[in-house]
């Protein structure tokens, strides 16, 4: 009756103003069940049409998530819940948690700025840079992708949105990994598409289970090359190849890549790039190699992607900021700048290795091929992210990532010394001891 009593009104409008108020007040909580339609109609005196229109409206809004002859819940992550307040690090916790990269292995700034042209860009002006273009072709040309041209977007998700909206529906699914990256998961949902998981291990999506969940029909399958997100994981050479014979089998498949780490990953791209398949993308931002600030990402596609995402653009924002694609242009020409990152992929690297490695040296299973994270199977995810924070370390509990996989803690090792890995698997190693112990007493 609490769940019902959140639910009111006689019109579709007020019916959904009822549940994203319950939602936001936290009377409705994530995966809490909806009574019935019927059930909601009869107690509001309404028809039945009115209320299957209000859930309607808040499955394709991402608030409601059906769930077959289950029902209907709420999400577990609605909309309304991103507008958390940012994640804040208490003085004396290494902060493990929030994925940024180091910024003492950004480029510097100073040059860039200087180097940016003086006169404004007006309307008319070309929404791509036609420098920054050439030079996004021939760096995907490099790692074999054929495309003639690319489009210009506000970092990885934008570019994913972009590539869905035009060919996906509400009620549509996606094939995502699992555990996957939360931006993807909640941009999925909030365009009221279903997401259906895709067993991950450490070369990336599992040949048998991408073949269960295409067996479902999804529209697209969204998958990481590499330095995947939250687990480290990086598609091999093999893998590629067992993966690619599968979707030999569903070529009308929209395949989209997100290489969100890109040039520091650590690892060579493998890709499902195949210029054969009518629908198309591989999506590759520069922020995590030049900084956040620079909301820029390059998308290859079939040239009915690249010209759905150019004409959304012209409807919507126009173009990225020129500003922001000419220090894009000079970074990727500055061999300083070359330089440096190849310097960062390294440190990275040995960062991300040094944490595996002393995890693996106390026994304890470790994920993370490439980029910034390690995942770390756990019994409990909450007990150990807690422990771990008494103890002066932040850790990313791996609930919000995981669809059906086990639990997990995410370690982001982007900004952790090589000294700091000792303590910090000392650390884990305790945690874990704790829940041994503490199962074995109950």
């Amino acid at each position: 009756m609490l769940v019902q009593s959140c639910i009111a009104g006689e019109t579709i409008v007020n019916l959904v103003a009822s549940v994203e108020r319950g939602i936001r007040e936290e009377k409705l909580a994530p995966g809490e069940k909806l009574p019935p339609i019927r059930t909601v109609a009869s107690h509001l005196g309404v028809s039945p049409a009115t209320v299957a229109g209000a859930y309607r409206q808040l499955q394709q809004r991402g608030f409601l998530v059906s769930q077959g002859r289950r029902g209907t819940a709420v999400s577990a992550r609605p909309p309304l819940g991103l507008i958390a307040a940012p994640i804040r690090v208490r003085d004396g916790i290494v902060d493990c948690a929030t994925g940024n990269p180091d910024r003492r292995l950004l480029p510097d700034l100073d040059a860039a700025l200087k180097a940016v042209r003086r006169e404004q860009t007006l309307y008319d002006a070309d929404p791509n840079h036609p420098d920054l273009v050439r030079l996004g072709v021939a760096m995907f040309r490099e790692n074999g992708i054929e495309t003639d041209g690319i489009s210009i977007v506000n970092g990885s998700l934008d570019g994913i949105e972009r590539a869905l909206a035009e060919v996906l529906r509400p009620g549509d699914r996606v094939a995502v990994e699992d555990p996957c990256f939360t931006g993807v998961l909640d941009l999925i949902r909030s365009r009221g598409l279903v997401p259906v998981p895709v067993e991950v291990d450490q070369s990336g999506i599992v040949p048998q289970s991408l073949r269960e969940a295409l067996a479902l029909k999804p529209g697209a399958l969204i998958v990481t090359p590499r330095a995947q997100n939250p687990t480290g994981a990086a598609f091999t050479a093999e893998r590629i190849g067992e993966l690619k014979g599968i979707l030999a089998e569903f070529p009308e498949l929209y395949v989209i890549e997100d290489d969100y780490v890109g040039a520091v990953s650590g690892v060579p791209y493998h890709g499902l790039f195949d210029s054969g398949r009518p629908r198309w993308a591989v999506v590759r931002s520069l922020c995590k190699a030049l900084g956040p600030d620079l909301r820029i990402a390059l998308v290859a596609g079939d040239a009915q992607t690249l010209a759905n995402i150019q004409g959304r653009q012209v409807l919507g924002v126009r173009w990225v900021s020129h500003l922001l694609q000419d220090m894009a242009v000079y970074y990727l020409r500055d061999p300083q700048t070359l330089e440096r990152l190849n310097d960062a992929r390294d440190l990275y690297t040995q960062r991300r290795d040094a944490l595996v490695k002393a995890l693996q040296e106390r026994g304890i299973a470790a994920w993370g091929r490439a980029g910034f994270n390690v995942w770390v199977p756990v019994p409990e995810e909450a007990s150990v992210a807690q422990q771990l924070l008494q103890a002066g370390w932040m850790v990313t509990p791996g609930e919000r990532f995981r669809l059906q996989s086990p639990p997990a803690i995410r370690v982001t090792t982007a900004s952790l010394e090589e000294s700091e890995a000792e303590r910090l698997a000392d650390a884990i190693a305790a945690c874990l001891q704790n829940e041994r112990g503490r199962v074995a007493s109950v």
